[in-house]
């Protein structure tokens, strides 16, 4: 019997329709739209509007939409893994409730944080149940509503940061198609430089952290920026001489789209030319969880069965990683 490899078999990615450009931030903040795009390359990020609505209903808009495309019912989904920073609610998990908005009634599901790199990490747990035989359709979706969590009188973050999500349907594959090989790394110790202060156990929500606005993104942006430039960069070269890759052997790089910066840094290392390199930063900033397959979602057509493809992602913890796989369709 041939060995079982996780594939994705379906790509689908949901935005909200409402854009805030970089003309409106500057109204907003002490910023402006020259200053935005040479240090991150964004010139305008998705909002969800309206009350009521949170990450679930991003990431139950992408499954809808794959579901469709795929021709499938809701019915016939095993598991959910919703990879998200901004879940609806602390419990219970953001995967159980999309599974309820989109009638998964036979889903068991659970949330995984690691920041912008949960999306990485999900797959790769997602991966090892259909590996092992225990389950034949998992949906994997990153979703995040950033701007619930982005204080929009800091200059430094509030430009990053949009909403968004995007969801892929994983299932068996014996022809040596789908997910190769993963290289997965953290760092507790760059909890200090990017992370949320309250509304944890540590500090639980009160009065006094409301007030000092420790709600939001904090973020050392120079700290982190070293980080993520050597971390995935080097975790991308890392994978590509593990499975005796060259720069030549890689159709696409689909990078988390944190910073423009970083992303030509890390195509550098890997020796992948700008035209191999995914980026869509410009329209939706960094959606967090919904960055890659957002990517995937808009290059989908231009994809090829058999394609070599690099994802790679770096995250607040520090949480960062490779994944390399092979196009299934």
């Amino acid at each position: 019997m041939s060995k079982i490899t996780a594939a994705i078999t379906g790509v689908n990615a949901w935005t909200p329709e409402y854009k805030l450009t970089n003309e409106e931030l500057s109204t907003m903040v002490d910023t402006n739209d020259e200053w935005i795009t040479s240090r991150t390359g964004i010139k305008e990020r998705r909002i969800l509007k309206g009350e009521g609505l949170a990450s679930s209903d991003l990431g139950a808009n992408a499954i809808k939409g794959l579901l469709k495309k795929k021709n499938m019912k809701a019915e016939e989904i095993d598991l959910i893994i919703c990879a998200t920073a901004t879940p609806d609610m602390l419990f219970p998990a953001t995967a159980c409730i999309i599974a309820d908005k989109v009638g998964a009634k036979n889903a068991f599901g659970f949330d995984l944080m690691a920041a912008c790199s949960g999306f990485l990490f999900a797959l790769d747990t997602a991966s090892k149940y259909i590996e092992t035989g225990s389950y034949k359709k998992i949906i994997v979706v990153g979703a995040d509503k950033m701007s619930s969590i982005v204080d929009y009188t800091d200059r430094q973050t509030c430009v990053i940061f949009g909403d968004g999500s995007g969801a892929v349907l994983l299932e068996p594959n014996e022809e040596g198609l789908g997910i190769q090989d993963s290289i997965l790394k953290s760092d507790g110790s760059g909890r200090d430089y990017l992370h949320m202060k309250a509304g944890g156990s540590l500090r639980p929500s009160t009065h006094a952290t409301v007030d000092a606005k420790e709600h939001f993104i904090y973020q050392d942006g120079k700290t982190v920026f070293k980080f993520a430039v050597t971390n995935m960069a080097d975790v991308s070269a890392d994978i590509m001489e593990r499975n005796n890759l060259t720069g030549d052997d890689i159709a696409w790089l689909v990078p988390h789209q944190a910073n423009k910066r970083i992303i030509d840094a890390t195509a550098r290392r890997m020796g992948v030319g700008t035209d191999k390199v995914m980026l869509n930063i410009q329209k939706y900033g960094n959606t967090t969880n919904g960055t890659i397959p957002l990517c995937l979602w808009e290059w989908e057509d231009k994809l090829k069965k058999g394609d070599n493809i690099v994802l790679a992602a770096f995250g607040g913890g520090f949480t960062w990683g490779s994944i390399y796989l092979k196009w299934a369709y």
